[in-house]
This record gives structure tokens, sequence and C-alpha cells, in this order.
């Protein structure tokens, strides 16, 4: 008997998912529990365990491309014969799901365009997934509606006739899409990483940098950016940091300057509501937030992530600290859950010692803003009529321009700079 694994919706809202990597090829045996494949949705990764013990039978997605919900993921025999690759029965069973990984793992093609389709017979009209929607990711989709350009009559040149972002572009601006992909014989793929004569390798452009990439450019492409600075004398801040360091040390946590900062950004988020904010497209209304999850960018072996401390208005000092450090942890042991990675209202992004001088940080679509942190630096600075050291760093906010006036802006971040510069307001019951 053989049994059907349909991806299912492994998070709210999940429409689809990307291969990352089997763990299994066709005719191997597999157990209860067993980890079969991984796959990716928004940002994070899930490992789907087997279902089922019996033999691998086929797998109908390769590595890289897309999964709907709903459709069959993989089949697994339960009987007792085993399934191999020079197994005739076994082949044809494969042969019958398209499209299919052989018994070896695929080998995706690189991000350069090609003129040779990804399966053999060309598509006359956008091909349909398992549940009959246009293949295309959620990125462009949204992108799609944003440009009021119906996605069923966009004719996809990607994978398997994938509607792609530039497709939909070139079909809001008249301008003609990239051409499909057309027959060919005999057209072999070429490997993952391939140096060529010029000394280049090329890479597939997928995944989480795939990923990243499309939430960037929407981020640019959509919000009206524009960029606010300030310097902030944070000597006190450092002098109270030290100590209680030495205090978080003995409870086994690294606390950094990134809990203070984030404390002073509740505070002034809760005087400046507007910018805890998102804007609702589908139904275009303005959606203030009454809690306070803060995004907070750290960068892990796949890319830049969004870890997220949910309602950092309520957690200590110490509190804060050890919850950014148990997500850091979980970014870089990749074992972060979409939960972990979802539902900001407004982020911070900090690169702590190589924070730099100055940076213009991408809004984290839909929030309306974003506040970049940077290096700490002792400097002789003006005070009193005297030049004395102070220890002086430098905050750079990007905002929506759309939804929030450069005036609102200015002040958000002049209460965070207050807060800053007397630490011990943040801790008193008006703020």
């Amino acid at each position: 008997m053989s049994f059907e694994f349909h991806l299912p919706d492994l998070a709210e809202g999940m429409t689809e998912a990307e291969i990352v990597s089997w763990k299994v090829q066709v005719g191997d045996a597999v157990s209860m529990d067993q980890p079969l494949v991984e796959v990716m949705s928004d940002k994070a990764t899930v490992e789907i365990p087997s279902p089922r013990e019996g033999t691998i039978s086929a797998l109908n997605y390769k590595e890289g491309e897309t999964c709907e919900v709903g459709a069959v993921l993989f089949v697994i025999d339960e009987g007792q014969a085993s399934v191999s690759a020079s197994n005739g029965a076994g082949a044809a069973v494969v042969a019958e799901q398209a499209p299919v990984v052989a018994a070896a793992k695929p080998v995706p093609a690189p991000t350069a365009p090609v003129t040779a389709p990804a399966v053999a017979a060309p598509a006359a009209s956008n091909p349909v997934s398992a549940t009959g929607k246009v293949l295309a990711t959620p990125a462009t989709r949204r992108l799609a509606r944003e440009l009021g350009v119906d996605i069923r009559t966009v004719h996809g040149s990607g994978k398997r006739g994938r509607v792609t972002s530039d497709d939909v572009r070139a079909a809001g601006s008249g301008a003609p899409a990239a051409a499909a992909a057309v027959p060919a014989a005999a057209v072999s793929r070429p490997p993952v990483s391939i140096p060529s004569a010029g000394g280049e390798t090329r890479i597939p452009f997928r995944g989480m940098r795939k990923m990243i990439s499309d939430n960037m450019v929407r981020s640019v492409q959509t919000a009206a950016h524009f960029t606010y600075v300030e310097e902030v004398d944070v000597t006190e801040l450092v002098e109270l940091r030290g100590r209680a360091k030495q205090r978080g040390a003995e409870r086994g946590v690294n606390v950094t300057y990134l809990p203070f900062i984030m404390k002073a950004v509740v505070a002034a988020l809760k005087k400046w509501p507007a910018l805890n904010a998102a804007l609702d497209e589908s139904t275009q209304e303005f959606v203030h937030k009454h809690y306070y999850h803060l995004g907070i960018a750290a960068q892990g072996p796949n890319g830049l992530m969004v870890t997220v401390v949910r309602d950092a208005d309520k957690l200590s000092i110490f509190d804060t600290a050890a919850e950014v450090q148990r997500l850091g942890q979980a970014v870089q042991d990749g074992t972060a859950t979409r939960d972990q990675l979802s539902g900001s209202t407004f982020t911070i992004s900090s690169l702590g010692k190589l924070g730099g001088v100055l940076a213009t940080p991408i809004i984290n679509f839909p929030e309306v803003g974003i506040m970049g942190v940077h290096k700490i630096e002792q400097k002789p600075a003006i005070r009193n009529g005297e030049i004395v050291p102070r220890y002086l760093m430098n905050l750079s906010i990007s905002l929506d321009h759309r939804l929030v006036d450069g005036w609102d802006g200015a002040m958000f971040l002049q209460e965070v700079k207050t807060l800053l510069e007397d630490p011990t307001l943040m801790f008193m019951e008006m703020v």
C-alpha cells in the first residue's frame, strides 16, 4: 500500500514551502519519525519526519523547488518489498510523478538565465499547482496585487512556468516578459557550482538568500523610506551597563547594551504610538499595535534573520538579555521557529562592535520603522565649555514617510536619545 504525504499548513497562513534538502533517496527504507526533508516557508526552516514506516517510492519535488500546501510531497510504500533505482516497477512509480527526484539528489540549476526548459514539455499557458493556483511565490502574488496585475494573465518564465516578480513587473509596465522556456532536445542542467574558464563560480540564487532578497526589494519598492540620524552621549549608560554586566554574569546572562536600548525604544513607542504600527494593505487600514514585540536583526549562518522578543515592555533588563541570547543562539543553531521569527511590531538592527558610524537600515515591511544602532566610541566632546572624553554613539532610524511624518520620527528618536543619555529615567514610573 502506498501512502501519499500531502504538504500540511505548517504555520498559519502558509500556502507553499521551498524544498531545502532531502534526507533520503528513492528506495531508502525509513522508520517512523525519521527526518525526511527540510522545507522553508517565510524565514523558518522546518524538518518533516516520516509519518510511516516503509520505503520511499517517490520524491515529487527537487531541492530548490516550491511545493504548494496540499500537494503530494513524497510517497512511502508501506509494503515489505524494497524499491530501488534499478527496479523497473519502482521506476514506473517515479515516472508517474512530475516533477520527481531520482535516486540521487537533484542538481539545481544556476541563477544565470538559461534557454533550456526546466521540464521536457513547454507550457501553452501558465501551469497550475496541485491546488489549481498559478505557480508563484507569496511575494510575487503580493507584488501583483500592489501593481494591479492579474497574475492569472501573466506568462511565467520561471521553472515549470512559475511566474516571477520580473514577469509581474513587465506585465505591469506593459513591457514584454522574459522569454518563456522552449522545448529542446537532450538538455543537461549544470551542477550547483560551476567554476568557469574565466574563474567564476555560479551558485543558485534561492533559499534564504532569495527570501531575504524578495523581502528587501519589496520594502524598498513599497515604503517611502527616509532616514534620520542623531548622536547620543551614552557615557552614563556605559557605566550602568558595566555594573549590570557583573550582576548578569552571576545569573549566567551576558548583558549587552541592547537590552537598555530596547527598553528606551519601548518607552518611546508608548509616547509615539504611530511608530508601533503597520499598514494592512488588504483593508487599507493603519493598524496601531498595543503590544510591543521588538524585532532584533541577527546574522545567522544562512543570512540575516529578525528574531522577535515578545512583550518586551514586560521584561526586566536581565530577562531581556536572556531572551535576546536565547533567540540569537537559535538562529546560529538553525533551530529558530516561525513563531520566533515573525510578528514584530518595530525592529532594531545592531551589529555591535561592527556597527559602523552610520547606516540607512531598510524597513522590515510591513512595519513603519527600523532603528539602526552603531558602535560606541570614546571621543572628545565639549561640555560646559571644556573638552572632556565622552562615550558617543549614533542612532539612525528609517521610517515609511507614507505613514510617519518627519516630525514624529525625529521626536521619537529624541525621546530614545533622552532616555539613553540619562538611563535612570527608564526606570522611573513616569516612563
